[in-house]
């Protein structure tokens, strides 16, 4: 089973053990930059006052994801947080606030969130969420854009084929078929 969910509704989920025992709470998702896959967790405490763990969850660790808690076999999991986001790699930046051009130079937009496709095996980025523009035909509204190869990425843009502009979808329910046809069809070319 697939299920879609924006990067931004994983912080401050907790990460419970299969014993049931909160052990922390995600604070950020590391992508590793290769092949846009979630590569790990950084955790914070559990708690008002708590801050960030020296450990975080590499994505190996994870028995599953769901809408109410990462889950965990047992603490044993973490590992040092500089070790996991060192392996993740150099990544592109943070793409939240970039703009989204596409290869054609039209401007669609900026990313307000990431979309990750979570599957048994994995969880990787599906697409973005965007504040669109008029080139969209979806101006000053939210829309969802897929990914099937960015061309590039930085702290500022974002270059995507020209081609996922027709897949855009309004909604996240809606945005799983539009991938899914998107990538049909970027296989085809």
């Amino acid at each position: 089973m697939t299920v879609l969910m924006l990067a931004t509704e994983l912080a401050k989920r907790p990460v419970v053990t299969l014993a049931g025992e909160a052990v922390a709470q995600v604070k950020d998702v590391v992508f590793d930059s290769g092949g846009g896959r979630v590569g790990a967790f950084t955790l914070s405490g559990r708690g008002l006052f708590s801050g960030p763990m020296k450990q975080a969850l590499p994505w190996s660790g994870v028995t599953g994801l769901g809408e109410d808690a990462v889950m965990i076999r047992g603490e044993e999991v973490l590992e040092d947080r500089k070790e996991v986001v060192e392996r993740s790699g150099p990544g592109g930046g943070d793409v939240l606030g970039a703009r989204v051009l596409s290869d054609a130079g039209v401007e669609l937009g900026k990313v307000t969130d990431v979309v990750i496709e979570v599957t048994r095996e994995a969880a990787a980025v599906a697409g973005y969420q965007v504040d669109s523009t008029e080139a969209l035909g979806h101006q000053e509204r939210t829309v969802y854009l897929p990914l099937a190869g960015t061309l590039a990425i930085s702290g500022e843009a974002l270059l995507v084929p020209a081609l996922a502009a027709e897949y855009v979808a309004e909604d996240l329910p809606g945005f799983a078929e539009r991938v899914r046809a998107f990538r049909t069809r970027t296989t085809e070319a």
